[in-house]
């Protein structure tokens, strides 16, 4: 073996690598989010979590990349830690199907149907229909263009395997490699360099690659084999350790506990495996291939997992008891983890940001409160709301800022825009109520006080602004369209009576001659609610442009409230007549 072998080595390791991350990325998109949306809900008990996670693991064809998007799920409180374990177990036996696959590269026949088995037969025609996909599809973000993707980056992945083993070929017949064979008699050598190559390259697909296509020059035998395999598994997981680097306790449990389960494992199976070749004398003194290291490697996987499955909580103990609980660790709203799976990041941002919009309700509801009752301690509570909305905001925008710049879909795109315009209203929804509660705090000091049909007026809009709010949070976070419909009518009766209250308060301040400033602080108040109903119209208009985006916004808006049909001005006399304000005489 010269040093253009070692070349070649090294290039076929490349494009192994970049086969299987492009190979993942079109998986991930043809799959849409639809799988980490499966991951979340299907954690309801441990043997779901681990079917779970040996599917999605086969699908993504990747336990490294589970590993990472649990440690991002439970950074963000997502998931709990009793929920994650269930699918590291079931990562650990989805991650043998790449070992499968690669097998077939050691397919031997002279029939036609077999050999086309032999990746190296089809994944050329594989290539050329992936590349035709790609560059026949219609946008960057079509499903042909992904399926296409995933064609290639399979095809890249077994040529690359095929380089790894034709360079390692003239080993067969390499003296000096045969010596170097002989410190792997060792089990606990064995062990160590499967650990090692694995953690170096950050991927034991990839590392079992190696030892598969090492294994066609027939040097290998089985007893060399096995600690290699069995410390791969050990070394896959420095991928979640890097991952758990400043993440919150509960995340970095999630490695601690992939790290004791592949350890755990390796501790039981080798001496194991020792005990059973002494006392039963293995024939693995033969020579292994490719078919043969699959199996061992699902051997090792599957048993290891049914023999810790039954202890997840002693696992889930340990865990708890290395990585101590720290008081001082600050909220993680989004973690930047789930960058890697766009379809699902943007469904957390909607969650994330109904959470800012039910904060943002519960400070309306308290300000305006504070006009009838006014209390320190609420208006505390209330200042404090505001600092975390704006910590919402920043964070949010930040995530979706760095979101926007990854290869998205057309809906993903418009969900994104969507998304600031709609947080941006939250945001100022928010002001609006801290602007009340300064008019709530000045009319306290002042000791002003209203008439009771002013009071009464007022009690009406409140009340209308809180239902078109409550309708078009409730819209928001179920993705309603028919109740997102409802927001217009309501925002113009908020518009109507606001405009009456107001006439009705200035005729009475020139009957009684009020002070003129106390008038002025009701008219802000009016203002400011009627700009809350606004943006919970612009909100709605988002909502019904992120379902349907054919027309702009401004557009949509005017045709909602020139609609002829009698849905439309049916809500709107239904509405008035529930919060009606009248015109006074005086």
């Amino acid at each position: 073996m010269d040093i253009f072998s070692i070349f070649t080595l090294c290039g076929g390791l490349a494009f192994f690598l970049y086969g299987m991350i492009v190979m993942s990325a079109g998986l991930e998109k043809i799959a849409g989010g639809k799988m980490e949306k499966m991951l979340e809900k299907m954690t309801s008990n441990p043997i779901k979590s681990l079917l779970l996670g040996a599917g999605i693991t086969m699908a993504v064809q990747s336990s490294s990349a589970v590993t990472v998007m649990l440690v991002g799920f439970v950074n963000s409180g997502i998931m709990k830690l009793s929920q994650a374990i269930g699918i590291i177990m079931g990562s650990n036996i989805g991650t043998t199907i790449t070992s499968w696959i690669l097998s077939l590269a050691g397919i031997q026949s002279d029939n036609f149907f077999i050999r086309m088995l032999k990746p190296e037969s089809f994944t050329p025609i594989l290539a050329l229909i992936g590349v035709i996909m790609m560059m026949t599809s219609p946008n960057n973000t079509s499903r042909r263009k992904n399926v296409g993707t995933f064609f290639v980056g399979f095809a890249v992945l077994m040529f690359g395997m095929s380089l790894m083993s034709s360079a390692m070929s003239p080993l067969a017949d390499d003296p000096n490699f045969a010596h170097v064979l002989t410190m792997f008699t060792n089990p606990v050598f064995g062990l160590l360099v499967g650990t090692v190559v694995t953690a170096v390259i950050q991927s034991s697909a990839a590392s079992v690659g190696m030892l598969q296509a090492l294994s066609m020059t027939g040097s290998i035998s089985y007893a060399m084999a096995v600690p290699i395999i069995i410390g791969q598994n050990i070394g896959t997981c420095i991928t979640a350790v890097l991952s758990s680097i400043g993440v919150n306790t509960n995340a970095k449990r999630v490695a601690i506990v992939h790290v004791a389960f592949n350890i755990l494992g390796a501790l039981i199976f080798l001496p194991l495996y020792e005990l059973g070749h002494y006392l039963i004398n293995y024939p693995f003194g033969e020579s292994i291939n490719p078919f043969g290291i699959a199996v061992v490697h699902s051997i090792f996987n599957v048993a290891t997992t049914l023999m810790l499955f039954p202890f997840a909580k002693l696992l889930e103990k340990l865990a708890l008891l290395v990585v101590k609980d720290d008081k001082n660790e600050s909220e993680v709203i989004l973690d930047e983890r789930l960058l890697m799976t766009p379809s699902f990041a943007i469904t957390q941002c909607y969650k994330v940001t109904a959470t800012m919009a039910k904060i943002t309700r519960e400070t309306l509801v308290m300000s305006v409160r504070m006009l009838k009752q006014y209390n320190p301690k609420v208006a505390e509570v209330i200042n404090k709301n505001e600092i975390k909305i704006d910590k919402y905001q920043d964070t949010l925008e930040s995530f979706l800022q760095k979101l926007s710049g990854r290869e998205l879909s057309d809906e993903d795109s418009n969900k994104i825009s969507q998304l600031f315009l709609s947080i941006s209203d939250y945001e100022k929804i928010a002001d609006h109520a801290i602007h009340i509660l300064s008019i709530a705090t000045k009319i306290h000091r002042k000791e002003w006080s209203f008439s009771p049909e002013t009071i009464e007026e007022l009690k009406h809009v409140v009340n209308a602004v809180k239902e078109v709010f409550d309708v078009t949070v409730n819209a928001f976070v179920d993705h309603d369209l028919e109740l997102a419909y409802h927001v217009e009518p309501l925002e113009q009766v908020v518009d109507d009576i606001a405009y009456f209250a107001k006439k009705n308060h200035i005729k009475r301040v020139k009957k009684d001659k009020s002070h003129i400033k106390r008038s002025f602080a009701y008219a802000e108040i009016l203002n400011d609610l009627e700009r809350i109903s606004d943006h919970c119209s612009n909100i709605a208009t988002n909502i019904i442009q992120s379902i349907n985006s054919s027309l702009p916004k401004h557009i949509l808006k005017n045709k909602l409230k020139e609609a002829d049909t009698g849905d439309f001005k049916g809500q709107v006399e239904e509405f008035r007549a529930k919060y009606a304000v009248d015109p006074i005489n005086l």
